[in-house]
């Protein structure tokens, strides 16, 4: 077969899942701006680099930022320098890097199961339709570049039909960048497989002193190329940045709980919604119990895999759902591979009504069912949550593309592809419903544009919570804004500036509480407003003495 027509067979696989996944991502990903915080503090921190011309070093509101390696901001520059500053190129890297990662899932998932080309066409149309992964994707964010890296070092790894001895040339430089894409912590997505790379790796098994020596040596030339940066980044960055940087993001996210410590067991439920919509598909469920030995090689490098993963990573305090997004793809790959063993085991028994896609059916029609009377249900007061009332202008539209897609599931001969169209599509749906619902409280641009006049005519700005960034990037802000998390020195500072603004959040706010504001819009669930600083001493002197009047008073009762 001539090298021409192997790149034609190559690019056939690719057909239609990513041209479709490729059109479904930007249709989501430009419907609303960057969202705070995730979005909105990875473009301040590259913003802010840009504007230093701080190409080593990442700062965010005016000090070093330790809390991540540079090769995203890195990325997010190049378009910079490419097109002007702006937040079209980060999104369509983000878009660029998940077909990465769909691509290198389908080609692992080839390799892993050569005689079975049903899994390298199942696994790219799961993954691509997980809804939590494809939502999260749509922000600009580390994980899924670092993602693209994991898979990029597991598939270095596996033998392919040229080539038995693993790439540990591209390991190495795989594993790097993920190390500069969100640091140490990509060791512990791809060091299992190679550890137990004899139990699933017939050469691994065979040269075993060559597998550990090289990809032992091909691990210590990627830590050395992230411990170059570190050291140069530490060296420029001053002593507490060195500190941070060097210990308290290594061991310190390890044994600390910071703000996001949570029980060993909180992963194992969330695995159902990771792997949302299939969770509501009974025939994928039985074909994972029905897993039996001898399991063949590509089920144990998916095991190596994700079971140390989810192990070490329950043992660790400091937990996130989205930590596991490099393993989707092993997810996606497992369920393949179990879907399609079943359906050879079991024959035409697979065919049992009972295991089709009926609760996913249902789902959809009920949710359908829901937003279509939606408005009828608020008129009557049978609806006590107010929110829901947003979705009214909306929901017919809505309840009707959720009863068509039921109906695709439910009439559709390819259930797997139905169901991945329709997770696609109602990922899609769902993040058109947020934006035309709820995103006008969670838009900054606005407030941003006050605060970019205020800087532009040298005011000083203070925010009475931690600051995350969430101003500087939508308003090109070059100045650090001061952060009182607990509101302590506000009313010292104010005095110290009457001509600078103040943002504050309060959680309910009258329109005499707003009266001297100089903007004001619902945020989060709380209030978004900025004072000047003059008006908010005075206000807020004003609540203490109400507040203190009213306690007094209920003490006399």
């Amino acid at each position: 077969m001539s090298p021409q027509t192997t790149r034609i067979e190559a690019l056939k696989t690719l057909w239609p899942w990513l041209p479709l996944w490729i059109a479904f991502a930007s249709i989501a990903i430009f419907q609303h701006g960057p969202m705070p915080m995730y979005s909105t503090r990875t473009l301040a921190v590259a913003w802010e680099m840009w504007h230093r011309h701080s190409f080593v070093v990442p700062y965010l509101n005016g000090r070093p930022y330790s809390d991540k390696s540079p090769l995203l901001f890195w990325l997010i520059h190049l378009g910079w320098w490419a097109g002007g500053v702006g937040d079209v190129w980060p999104r369509v890297l983000e878009i660029l890097l998940g077909a990465a990662e769909l691509v290198l899932a389908s080609t692992l998932a080839r390799r892993l199961f050569p005689e079975q080309a049903q899994v390298a066409g199942a696994t790219p149309w799961l993954l691509a339709s997980l809804s939590y992964g494809f939502l999260f994707g749509l922000q600009i964010l580390y994980e899924v570049l670092l993602a693209a890296c994991v898979l990029g070092a597991l598939v270095s790894l596996v033998p392919s039909r040229r080539r038995e001895a693993p790439r540990l040339v591209m390991f190495a430089v795989a594993v790097a960048l993920g190390l500069l894409a969100k640091g140490p912590v990509m060791l512990l997505h791809v060091v299992f497989p190679w550890l137990l790379g004899p139990w699933w790796n017939r050469w691994a098994r065979r040269e075993w002193k060559r597998w550990y020596v090289g990809g032992l040596l091909a691990l210590i030339a990627a830590g050395a190329t992230l411990l170059a940066w570190a050291l140069w980044a530490s060296s420029l960055g001053g002593p507490a940045y060195r500190e941070q940087l060097l210990f308290h993001q290594t061991a310190g996210r390890v044994v600390e709980a910071f703000t996001h410590a949570k029980p060993i067991w909180w992963y194992l439920p969330l695995l159902p919604v990771f792997v949302f919509p299939f969770a509501l598909w009974p025939r994928l469920w039985v074909a994972v119990a029905a897993l039996r030995r001898p399991f063949d090689p590509g089920l144990r490098f998916a095991f190596a895999w994700l079971g140390p993963v989810l192990l070490v990573f329950s043992l660790i305090s400091s937990k996130q759902p989205y930590y596991l997004l490099p393993e989707f793809a092993g997810f996606a790959l497992v369920l393949s591979a179990a879907l399609v063993r079943s359906l050879r085991q079991r024959g035409e028994e697979a065919h049992d009504r009972w295991l089709g896609p009926w609760p996913l059916v249902l789902a959809c029609v009920g949710a359908g069912l829901f937003l279509l009377l939606l408005a009828p249900l608020i008129e009557h007061g049978w609806l006590g949550d107010t929110r829901l009332a947003a979705l009214r202008p909306y929901g017919m539209w809505f309840g009707a593309l959720l009863l068509l897609l039921g109906g695709l599931i439910a009439l559709g001969r390819d259930k797997l592809r139905c169901i991945a169209l329709a997770g696609m599509a109602g990922a899609v749906a769902a993040s058109g419903l947020f934006t035309l619902a709820w995103w006008p409280s969670f838009d900054l641009q606005h407030a941003a544009t006050v605060l970019a006049r205020a800087q532009a005519h040298n005011l000083p700005i203070a925010n009475m919570e931690s600051y995350n960034g969430q101003f500087d990037f939508l308003g090109r802000l070059t100045q650090p804004i001061e952060a009182f998390p607990e509101g302590q020195g506000m009313q010292a500072w104010a005095a110290a500036h009457p001509d600078g603004l103040i943002v504050d959040y309060p959680a309910q706010a009258s329109s005499a509480d707003l009266a001297g504001a100089l903007y004001a819009q619902p945020f989060r669930g709380v209030w978004l407003t900025i004072w000047p600083a003059q008006q908010f001493a005075s206000s807020h002197r004003a609540r203490a003495k109400s507040s203190e009047a009213k306690t007094a008073a209920s003490w006399l009762r």
